[in-house]
């Protein structure tokens, strides 16, 4: 973007969180699949990513500086993740641009600054300027947020997992539809009588960063111990209401579409596999309207634009596992 990469450079930039942009991983709540994301932010979607690097300038506006030494920024956020501190300090070759604002929600502020907020419009930038990065409306239901959601039941499945009435999902396929015919499990035969609700806000409401964290002025970077989710792993689900939403047409659709993938591959990122305990795969997929969250050794569970805050349990069946197999292996995995 015009102006905005001589406006960071002659500030000192404090580093708050980084994320990766690779067909891999990629903060969801910019778009279906990788090039949609890049999209997102007037990238061109390079086969070998991008670094996002989320800070404050010397006035406390907030930037998001993109780099293209992925391998950096991957070892800045892994050494977090293990509480370890780590200087990300972007070499000035490797910045590709700064876009002002912030995609996503994040948790800490640099001390000693002012609060976080957008940088004054450039003088020098031309008038088809996007305007600054913004996190979603966490009161609001759309695709970002519908992202999200499915991002939080993946880091917390276990917590998910555990609402669904084993008896409801499991059954033996005889008297029940299967998740293949396009029908959230019920209870006793009843489809989607145990849908559970996730609540709208906490869904968009994805953070970077939490607890008390410090960042210290560098050139361009900082040591950055902040740990936390920027793709939603903070979230805490509600618990299960049981609240029945029938027979949706949605589940249906989305499974064919999540199918029609294994004829006609997708654009990269738009299938994920990462990994899961013991020999199983965790399994993300997006489409138009929804959104599926599936362990290859397990059921699925899918949210739908249509059905704004809910998340809809697909019973394993006897397809369901074959079309999990065929997803993982057309499936982009980090390396």
């Amino acid at each position: 973007m015009t102006g905005t990469d001589d406006a960071v450079a002659e500030d000192t930039l404090y580093v708050l969180t980084a994320v990766l942009l690779t067909p891999a991983q990629f903060p969801s709540v910019l778009g279906d699949d990788y090039p949609a994301a890049c999209t997102a932010l007037g990238l061109d979607p390079r086969a070998t990513g991008y670094g996002l690097v989320l800070g404050q300038d010397g006035d406390g506006a907030r930037w998001t500086v993109v780099v293209d030494d992925v391998s950096l920024v991957a070892v800045a956020i892994a050494s977090w993740d293990c509480g370890m501190e780590y200087e990300l300090s972007p070499d000035e070759d490797s910045v590709v641009c700064a876009l002002p604002g912030w995609p996503l929600a994040v948790a800490v502020a640099a001390p000693g600054v002012a609060a976080p907020h957008d940088p004054a419009p450039d003088p020098r930038a031309d008038s088809g300027e996007l305007p600054p990065l913004a996190p979603p409306d966490p009161g609001a239901w759309g695709p970002a947020q519908r992202r999200l959601g499915a991002d939080a039941v993946a880091s917390q499945w276990a917590d998910w997992r555990e609402q669904i009435d084993e008896s409801a999902v499991a059954g033996d396929g005889s008297a029940a539809k299967t998740a293949e015919n396009g029908e959230a499990p019920g209870g006793n035969g009843t489809d989607g009588e145990n849908a559970s609700r996730a609540d709208a806000a906490d869904a968009g409401a994805g953070t970077a960063g939490g607890g008390d964290s410090e960042a210290g002025p560098t050139d361009g970077g900082s040591v950055a111990p902040a740990t936390g989710s920027t793709d939603g792993e903070g979230i805490v689900p509600d618990s299960a209401h049981g609240a029945s939403s029938g027979s949706h047409p949605g589940v249906r659709r989305a499974l064919a579409e999540a199918r029609a993938y294994l004829d006609a591959p997708p654009p990269p990122g738009r299938v994920r596999s990462s990994f899961a305990p013991g020999d199983a795969r965790t399994i993300r997929a997006d489409g138009p309207g929804w959104s599926m969250v599936a362990r290859t050794d397990d059921m699925a569970f899918l949210l739908l634009d249509e059905v704004p805050g809910e998340i809809l349990p697909v019973r394993r069946g006897a397809e369901l596992p074959g079309l999990l197999k065929a997803l993982d292996a057309l499936a982009v995995r980090p390396s």
